[in-house]
């Protein structure tokens, strides 16, 4: 979708000097950086900020804030900028507040399987500085993402159907308000009564609350066995089967993904891989020699009642890591198919038991559809994806994926599943939001007004104010 046309005033000279007085050479208004902070890694139209303030610390973040909020000027967190929503776009131009220099591991907690970073501190830095202390964090939406943007957008990703989303993940945050003020949403205690349960409420919020400075997540001890395999299946509806019995059968899989016969082949050309060109789950098993055995031999028999016998196995640590990786290569590959083309990734979740009628209905849309495509996803837990490979200068593409698109929301909301699974809203899912929450939304709103009133927090986001 295009943009809400929000109003724009440049930045107030007084403001901009302020700034360049707190953070010197760390505030640029570059066109170039601006711009480059100013877009995301989708589809949508990029909206450079009027300037791009480095920030190093929790307080420097609340000085950068508490200077905007005296000029009303809006204010929008940028962590690695691999959101797929429109999220960092600057709308109505403003200060990004890019946190990457705020890349501190603070604390490990190896007893409490917890740890306390800065928000600039990516997923896979964390996990590298985690290795030796035999834990991990599992959250991985492919993207080598900031954990302070994943909390925001309450990402989850390819072991979600084991370990949960941020939302589960996420013990504490700590935010600057609208304001300046900063707040702890809670303690370390893995459970609490005690009030409103705000961590709730700022994952997920994409900025529109608070900027997250710090996040205190869940960490897992490193399974003693982990073995990955991929297995080919006749159709996508007998892969889709597999998925849902193998679930509802409670095994413990860690990662089930879905890869229709178009992404096979994009990922096998991109990734120099052999796969059978045909629908794919891609499996990953964690636990004990014993316990992911047993899986196996589980799945194995499940699999092969819909189709799937032929499981290829990656078992040593440059196997899995190379696999995976194709998978998590997917949208490029996709792309790779048409050169020159842009990427429109769609992201629905439905409850399980209707995965497979609705990914039935969305193929038969794209049967008919001259725009070329490819199906990937988190079926696990309900969550799949289309990649929609567009010639950006072609309005009537543009048109019809967005019509495509609009149909596969639209049905997911008819099955009672959400109009997102992990992408977030950003301004690109913004006219989902009241089909999808009705009244709910107003609450919402409320909640945006009263803790900031200017509307300054990444404004033109889930919610219109």
């Amino acid at each position: 979708m295009s943009a809400p046309v929000l109003a724009r005033k440049p930045l107030d000279p007084a403001l901009l000097a302020a700034l360049r007085q707190r953070l010197g050479d760390r505030l640029s208004t570059s066109a170039a950086i601006c711009e480059q902070h100013g877009k995301d890694e989708s589809y949508h139209q990029p909206h450079a900020p009027d300037a791009v303030a480095f920030a190093t610390s929790t307080e420097e973040v609340a000085a950068i804030v508490s200077l905007c909020a005296q000029y009303r000027t809006p204010v929008i967190p940028f962590g690695t900028g691999t959101s797929l929503e429109g999220h960092v776009a600057a709308l109505k131009g403003g200060v990004c507040i890019d946190v990457s220099q705020m890349n501190r591991v603070l604390r490990v907690g190896v007893e409490d399987l917890d740890c306390t970073v800065e928000a600039g501190v990516t997923r896979k830095q964390l996990n590298e500085y985690l290795r030796d202390t035999g834990l991990f964090f599992p959250i991985d939406p492919g993207a080598d993402a900031s954990l302070g943007g994943m909390a925001a957008t309450r990402a989850s990703g390819t072991n979600a159907v084991r370990y949960g989303t941020m939302r589960e993940n996420v013990l504490s945050l700590t935010v600057v308000l609208a304001d300046g003020r900063v707040i702890h949403t809670s303690r370390r205690a893995r459970k609490s009564a005690a009030g409103y349960d705000l961590t709730r409420l700022f994952v997920g919020s994409e900025g529109t609350l608070g900027v997250i400075t710090e996040v205190t997540v869940r960490l897992y001890g490193i399974p003693e066995s982990i073995s990955s395999a991929v297995c080919a299946f006749p159709s996508i509806e007998d892969a889709v089967n597999t998925v849902i019995l193998t679930i509802q059968s409670g095994i413990p899989v860690a990662r089930i993904e879905l890869l229709d016969e178009a992404q096979i082949d994009a990922i096998n050309k991109y990734s120099k891989l052999d796969n059978p060109v045909a629908p794919t789950l891609f499996f990953e098993f964690h636990g004990t020699e014993a316990g992911a055995a047993e899986q196996v031999e589980l799945v194995k028999e499940i699999a092969g009642e819909h189709g799937g016998n032929a499981f290829r196995w990656a078992t040593t640590q440059e196997e899995r890591s190379k696999l995976w990786q194709a998978r998590h290569d997917a949208y490029y590959a996709a792309l790779a198919l048409r050169p020159g083309s842009k990427g429109w990734a769609t992201d629905v979740c439905v409850p399980i038991s209707r995965l497979a009628e609705c990914i039935a209905e969305t193929k038969r849309d794209l049967a008919q559809s001259p725009i070329p495509s490819a199906l990937a996803g988190h079926v696990g837990d309900g969550n799949f994806h289309l990649i929609f490979m567009i010639d950006p200068n072609k309005p009537q593409e543009i048109a019809e994926a967005s019509r495509l698109n609009d149909r596969m929301v639209e049905r997911a909301l008819a099955m009672e599943g959400t109009c997102t699974g992990e992408h977030g809203v950003g301004y690109g899912k913004l006219e989902f939001l009241h089909a999808e929450h009705g009244e709910a939304l107003d609450v919402m709103r409320t909640i945006k007004q009263a803790l900031d009133p200017d509307n300054i927090m990444n404004p033109g986001k889930i919610v219109r104010v």
